[in-house]
Order: C-alpha cells, then sequence, then structure tokens
C-alpha cells in the first residue's frame, strides 16, 4: 500500500501468498505426510510431485504483481535499502539445522512420527544449548561445546531418540545453574503448551472429518457423488473435472487444511481414478481445490484475515485474490491432461509443458490485469484467455493454435509499447 498498490489488491496479494504455503513442498501444511501414507508411496514422490505446481503457483502471483506496477507505473524502494535475506541466512544458518534435519530424514525413508520427534528434539537442543553457550567464556571452548552437541545428536542414527533425550535431560539440569537458564526453561514450556494446544483442533477436526465420512459412505451419498462424476466423465472429462472442483470447493469452505484434504480424497478423488487419472495426480487435483477454498467467496476465510490488515471489504480482496490465484485453478487441469507437468514420464515432455503452463499463466496473468507492455484492450484479453485456454489441453493442435495466439498478441504488445512514450511526449 506505502509503494501506491491499492487495498484490495495488496490484501489480496497477502491472500494468495500465505495461501500459497499450504501448496509449497516439503510441508504442504503437514497434507504432504497424510498423502505419503494415504496413497502407500514414498514422501520423496509426493514432493517431487507437488514442487512445480508449487511453484508456477508462486509464478503467476510475482508475475501479477510484476504487471499490476507496470500498469499503475509504480517504482520499488532503491536496492541499497531493501534487505537483505542472504545475509540474515548467514548470521543465523543454525537456525535451519531442525527443518534440515526433518525434511532429511523424511527423504531418506523415516516415519513421519520418528522424524517430527527428531526434529523437534533438535530445535530444543538448539534453544538448551544456546543458553548454556552463552555462559561459556572462551570461543576455543564454545566451539569445542557444539562440537560435542552434534556429536551426541548425531548418535541418533546408531541408537535412536534415546540418547537425544539423554542430552536434553542433561542440559536441563545444567540449565537450572547458568545464568538465564531458568528463562529458557520456561520458554520451552511455555513452546510446549503453546505446541499442544495448536494440535488439540487438528486433532478434533480430523475426527470430526471421520464422522462426516462415515455418514456419507452409510448414507449412500458419496458414492451416489462418484457415481454422478463418473456418469459425465463418460461424457466428457473437462465437465467431471468442473464438477469435482465445485464439488472440492464447496466441501474446503471454512474446513482446516488436514480434514480439507481427507475429505476430499475419500470422496472425489476414487471418481477420478476410476476417470483414468493417475493416483497422485487425482489427490493433488482434490486437494489444490480444497486449499483455493480458502480465498474463494464467498466463504474465503484467508482473504477475512487479509481484510483486517488491508482495512478493505473481504469481499473484494476474495475476488481479486481469486484472479491472482488463477494458476492454482488452472494448473492442476493441465496436471490431468498432462501428467508431466508433475513429473511422470520422460524429462523432455516436463519440461515442455511446464514451458506451456509458464506460458497459459503468463497470458492469464495479462487478460487478468489488462497490461504487458502497454494497456490491454478488452480484444487482446479475449485472445490472451483463448491463447491461454487452448495450452491447457494436452492436443498439439490446440498447442499450435495456442503458441501462434501468443506470438501473434505478444509482437502486437511490443509494437504498442515502443509506441506509448512517443505518444505521451
Amino acid at each position: 500500500k506505502r509503494f501506491g498498490y491499492s487495498s484490495v489488491f495488496a490484501g489480496a496479494v497477502e491472500t494468495t501468498a500465505s495461501m500459497g504455503g499450504q501448496l509449497m513442498p516439503p510441508v504442504m501444511g503437514a497434507v504432504a505426510f497424510i498423502m505419503a501414507e494415504t496413497l502407500n508411496i514414498p514422501y520423496l514422490e509426493v514432493c517431487k510431485a507437488a514442487i512445480v505446481p508449487a511453484l508456477l503457483y508462486y509464478t503467476t502471483a510475482f508475475w501479477i504483481v510484476h504487471l499490476e506496477a507496470g500498469r499503475a507505473r509504480l517504482m520499488g524502494i532503491p536496492k541499497d535499502q531493501c534487505p537483505d535475506a542472504w545475509d540474515a541466512i548467514r548470521r543465523q544458518w543454525h537456525l535451519l539445522v531442525p527443518l534440515a534435519g526433518l525434511v532429511f530424514m523424511l527423504f531418506n525413508g523415516f516415519t513421519p512420527m520418528f522424524a517430527g520427534m527428531t526434529g523437534l528434539a533438535l530445535t530444543a537442543l538448539l534453544i538448551l544449548g544456546a543458553s548454556i553457550s552463552a555462559s561459556i567464556g572462551p570461543q576455543a571452548f564454545r566451539i569445542f561445546f557444539w562440537i560435542a552437541l552434534g556429536l551426541g545428536a548425531s548418535s541418533v542414527t546408531l541408537w535412536g531418540i534415546t540418547p537425544i533425550v539423554a542430552v536434553i535431560a542433561a542440559l536441563v539440569a545444567i540449565n537450572f545453574f547458568v545464568s538465564g537458564g531458568r528463562n529458557t526453561l520456561q520458554i520451552m514450556r511455555a513452546g510446549l503448551i503453546d505446541g499442544a494446544r495448536q494440535a488439540l483442533p487438528v486433532g478434533l477436526a480430523c475426527a470430526i472429518v471421520g464422522v462426516v465420512i462415515g455418514v456419507l459412505t452409510l448414507t449412500g451419498a458419496a458414492s451416489t457423488l462418484a457415481g454422478f462424476i463418473l456418469q459425465v466423465g463418460d461424457t466428457s472429462l473437462f465437465l467431471s473435472l468442473v464438477l469435482t472442483m465445485v464439488v472440492c470447493l464447496v466441501l474446503g469452505m471454512g474446513i482446516p487444511t488436514i480434514p480439507n484434504y481427507i475429505i476430499t480424497s475419500s470422496i472425489a478423488a476414487p471418481a477420478l481414478l476410476q476417470l483414468g487419472v493417475p493416483l497422485i495426480v487425482s489427490h493433488i487435483f482434490v486437494f489444490y481445490f480444497g486449499i483455493m477454498a480458502d480465498l474463494t467467496p464467498p466463504v474465503a476465510l484467508a482473504a477475512l484475515a487479509a481484510s483486517s490488515i488491508a482495512k478493505v471489504s473481504y469481499m473484494k480482496i476474495g475476488f481479486k485474490a481469486t484472479q491472482i490465484a488463477v494458476a492454482g485453478f488452472v494448473v492442476p487441469f493441465m496436471a490431468i491432461y498432462d501428467p508431466s507437468l508433475v513429473l511422470i514420464g520422460p524429462w523432455s515432455d516436463s519440461v515442455y509443458v511446464i514451458a506451456k503452463a509458464l506460458l497459459a499463466i503468463g497470458l492469464w496473468g495479462v487478460a487478468m490485469i489488462g497490461y504487458l507492455w502497454a494497456p490491454v484492450s478488452r480484444a487482446e484479453r479475449v485472445v490472451a484467455v483463448a491463447a491461454a485456454s487452448l495450452l491447457v489441453v494436452a492436443v498439439p493442435a490446440t498447442d499450435a493454435m495456442g503458441f501462434a495466439l501468443a506470438a501473434a498478441l505478444g509482437l502486437y504488445q511490443m509494437t504498442k509499447g515502443r509506441a506509448r512514450p512517443a505518444l505521451a511526449s
């Protein structure tokens, strides 16, 4: 807002960017672990399938923010005033150790329960060790202390979690006698309490979801819905996908990420699987639209949170966020028609479909914002939408027409952009 973006646009960007965290590996709002367990596939396969759609989602958000800046002729802050993220990482890289350890263990076949426990243990080691290290005088002794602590933590690969628990117990005992140690223990205690409080709603939601799924199964509503999706799919796969999208958007409104995925995957994903959609692709499809429900009106819970910051109507933010998050609505359809987008199949096919997806979402952004190198007219917006739509379907003929329309629009816009300064002067 300070740089000139409207309140609605700023709130929509916040909504879109925050929701993207639920789609981005390695955590995906904890759904990555549940999806791996549900599909009985390695955790790495889930991350591999989800990474490209998530990157395309954020690329779309970045692109639309860039186009809006061009349309409104906004300027950024000077480079010397921009915060240096790499400098922050260099100074506090050790804070990434627990997360790196968690992801490393998940990628190497450890169970989510064991990896999570180890990540928590490493966090405790860092907090308790930092408190003790601050009271150690010479630098050499501090280095020796951290090396010894690292060796103790690495013993988890040989003897399991027991040595780390013993080390933590020893550090807790030492913190009772060092300066500031008791405050550190109080902080850890408050953190454990807060973690338990945040876990309770998730557990309750999952329990309620189990009841909902049981009711839908026993009453036959789930099978009826799945049968209807299959019946529509016999006539048109696209209509079946649209119906599944609407169902996931409705079911996802106001439900947290984990129960959201459990509900949508148990009802809609099996129907897509019977229509010939690969298992992992069908689950990502329903997961994406379950998440998109949080920024889609009329509920748009994420927009509600952003409206209090942006000081504007949440409905306006929701509609604008839906435009900015267009990749979240388009990319799942592209993955259905061409699973290479989720890295299934040869790499050459994946490179081609990713390049096509980038062009498609670029065209969607131009149509939504109405600007490229120069303002875009209504006719040009129609051309952009038509080109992007043709690129979604994995058919050589439609791809060729989409590329041709995109090239024509780009050349026309470049000509208008070059002529614009002369007209203004």
